[in-house]
């Protein structure tokens, strides 16, 4: 986004660097392996940070997770020092919410992960919109709404002519408002339906250890039936098929973000036995749990060799980047918010991807 905007401008009004937490490189979820110029400890000075993640906080391990909440924090202090801007693609919102850099701030994440992130951070305000811009802090929910995001913020900076080039470059016909509500399909039952919201929320909370769907239905006060008709009307499926998907979707982050075992992943996810995840994972993906972690380690071992040598100078690795991840980052994104820029003509921006695990194999992108 940042490149076509330069491009429509007529000049190098924002630069950009690709980052990673540990300076290794991370797969996309299209299985493209992007290769950045720094770490997240060797950043060099910039005006602004946008955090691109799919998992949160208490996804990952918790010695990792807070290893990549203090790397955040300090890379955080440096942005705020200047007053420049943070900002969060998909689940990277939740990231700045745990590092303390959205206290009292209006933020966005995917859907799915709005009551949780409520919850969890009491001091935010957490919406379920496309996008929020409040002041130097930016957020979206990932997705095509990463476009909405930036032609907006960079429309404020540069005027409505540029708005519009950059609509028509990527063939838009209009500009979402800020207002609009995320189109995925829980977005509208959390605003809908609070007994729905709650029995997600309570799913959400217990992957490792699943209830039953009476369980739930008790817990939220309505019947089985009664919760049944809930997630037809509003998510076109049943709880129990819903609640795996949840579980699956999980595991197959752990596969490609840790290095645990699959046995360990399975087990962590609520199956019973090795057997049991495996068949699961294989009927919903079409693919085994080994083939998942073959595939990535394979896309891995063919990206380039060179991750470091674009850490000489900033304008190099600039070239390469925009994209980065801070966890798992959808293809979709990949061309839009990986970019982040506070001040015209100077500040470099910087992306960069949310936890990864240390063992270097290939990752879905958060």
């Amino acid at each position: 986004m940042l490149r076509v905007a330069n491009s429509l401008l007529g000049g190098r009004a924002h630069e950009f660097i690709l980052l990673s937490s540990d300076g290794q490189p991370v797969a996309a979820a299209g299985g493209e392996v992007l290769v950045p110029g720094y770490g997240l400890d060797a950043m060099p000075v910039l005006s602004g940070l946008f955090l691109v993640a799919e998992t949160v906080p208490d996804d990952i391990d918790l010695k990792l997770a807070d290893a990549q909440l203090a790397k955040i924090r300090t890379a955080c202090a440096q942005i705020e020092l200047i007053n420049g801007v943070l900002g969060g693609i998909g689940l990277g919102a939740a990231w700045l919410a745990h590092a303390g850099y959205l206290q009292g701030r209006r933020c966005t994440v995917a859907a799915p992960h709005v009551q949780a992130l409520k919850l969890a951070c009491p001091e935010v305000s957490v919406s379920s919109l496309l996008y929020e811009i409040e002041s130097n802090r930016l957020s979206c929910a990932g997705g095509s709404s990463g476009l909405d995001l930036m032609i907006c913020w960079l429309g404020r900076s540069h005027g409505e002519r540029l708005s519009q080039s950059l609509l028509q470059h990527f063939g838009l016909q209009r500009l979402r408002d800020a207002g609009e509500r995320q189109s995925q399909t829980t977005a509208a039952p959390m605003g809908s339906s609070v007994k729905l919201a709650e029995a997600v929320a309570l799913m959400e909370a217990n992957l490792g250890e699943p209830l039953s769907t009476e369980e739930i239905a008790g817990l939220v006060g309505v019947s089985r039936r009664q919760l049944e008709r809930l997630f037809k009307q509003h998510l076109d499926t049943l709880p129990s098929r819903w609640y795996l998907e949840q579980r699956l979707t999980r595991a197959r982050r752990m596969l490609v973000q840790t290095s645990q075992s699959i046995l360990q992943i399975g087990l962590s996810c609520g199956f019973t036995s090795g057997a049991h995840f495996s068949n699961a994972y294989r009927q919903f993906f079409n693919y085994t749990p080994r083939d998942e972690r073959s595939a990535r380690a394979a896309a891995w071992r063919a990206a380039p060799n060179a991750s470091h040598q674009n850490t000489g100078h900033q304008n190099a690795s600039q070239q390469n980047a925009g994209h980065q991840n801070i966890g798992h980052q959808n293809a979709s994104q990949q061309n839009t918010g990986h970019q982040n820029t506070g001040q015209q003509n100077t500040g470099t921006t910087q992306t960069f991807t949310v936890p990864e695990s240390r063992q270097h194999t290939p990752k879905d992108p958060i």
